[in-house]
């Protein structure tokens, strides 16, 4: 054991080299996390000078359209997309390290589909919910689909392995959307109210939207940030970590209540968006080594930086029309889902 944590603390860097530069490079990371948004705001159906988004941010005149359009469009759809790139980000972080397996992801586990599967049934059988029964539905779907996918990947001996949480969760996130997908065909209204947000898109977000669904995705990556430490133990394995004198059981249970927050309040927000929480933490990884208290808050930045780059893509690729995030996400996510399928499960 003693094996284990001295050769964990040795690799605890690596693009960044030492323990004293990862504090800088968050700093750096935070300001081209900045830059991103402000080029994000430039860029739509018509493109604003850099100056005019300063102005329409610090310097406000409602009788400028232009400011109008920054203000009440594109800041909250980009501030959205921060929000949740940071919260899919964190959830795959824990969700990674607390299961020790590389493709773990609140997508790619389910737990994505049963908060989309709750909201849809939300819409169905209210009509035009108000956004407190958005986020209640999604919380409980994840809930629901996290306990789900455990208990399925914990059946026969071993335990829950890698691979068993990894099948459970496509298991579970082919059956639910297909029950998603019946509702929306069965129920045109249904189908016209939330057919974009299926698909994971952040058009439409507004200030209100964001005020009421991002304290969730925050108390999230609070949460997380404060069990960061006792994820690192865990990650060198449960004997490792109750040899330390941790209670794993507490532990896991802190974790899954964030990433149940994270991924809810996400999926609430902007709709299942996949492999964010797969793809920011081998990233943040790579640039900090194996500590989860520097991985967590590197995966909330370069989470938002993806989403936001990936929003980017989506809304000029095809302009005037513009493509759901979800979809870019999918685009990027399924080649770096092969290569970690091919590569680092079979290692």
């Amino acid at each position: 054991m003693a094996v284990q944590v001295k050769h964990a603390r040795t690799n605890t860097t690596r693009l960044l080299g030492s323990r004293s530069l990862l504090l800088p490079g968050l700093g750096v990371a935070a300001l081209l996390l900045i830059l991103c948004v402000v080029w994000s705001i430039t860029l739509g159906a018509a493109d604003v000078k850099p100056q005019t988004v300063y102005d329409a941010l610090l310097r406000f005149d409602d009788t400028q359209f232009e400011h109008l359009i920054i203000r009440t469009v594109r800041l909250p759809r980009v501030l959205s997309g921060v929000v949740v790139g940071a919260g899919l980000a964190a959830a795959g972080a824990i969700m990674q390290g607390l299961t020790r397996n590389p493709l773990a992801d609140s997508g790619i586990l389910g737990i994505n589909a049963g908060a989309a599967f709750a909201v849809v049934i939300a819409v169905y059988l209210v009509g035009n919910p108000p956004m407190a029964v958005y986020a209640l539905a999604a919380l409980v779907g994840a809930g629901l689909a996290a306990i789900l996918v455990y208990g399925l990947g914990s059946v026969g001996r071993g335990g829950a392995t890698p691979l068993r949480l990894t099948l459970a969760g496509v298991i579970l996130t082919a059956f639910v959307s297909s029950l998603t997908t019946a509702i929306l065909i069965q129920d045109q209204e249904t189908l016209d109210k939330i057919r974009f947000w299926t698909a994971g898109s952040l058009a439409g977000r507004d200030m209100d939207l964001l005020r009421q669904m991002s304290p969730i995705v925050i108390v999230g990556l609070v949460g997380s940030l404060l069990i960061s430490r006792q994820i690192t133990t865990i990650s060198l394995g449960e004997d490792v970590a109750k040899g330390l004198g941790q209670n794993t059981l507490v532990v896991k249970a802190a974790a899954a209540v964030m990433v149940v927050l994270l991924a809810g309040g996400s999926v609430a927000l902007a709709g299942p968006i996949g492999f964010v929480g797969l793809i920011v933490p081998h990233l943040a990884r790579f640039v900090a080594g194996v500590d989860y208290r520097w991985i967590i808050p590197y995966s909330m930045i370069l989470g938002g930086m993806l989403v936001t780059v990936a929003d980017v893509v989506a809304r000029i690729a095809l302009r005037p029309q513009e493509l759901p995030v979800g979809i870019m996400m999918a685009v990027l996510g399924a080649p770096f889902f092969i290569f970690l399928a091919r590569w680092k499960v079979r290692r």
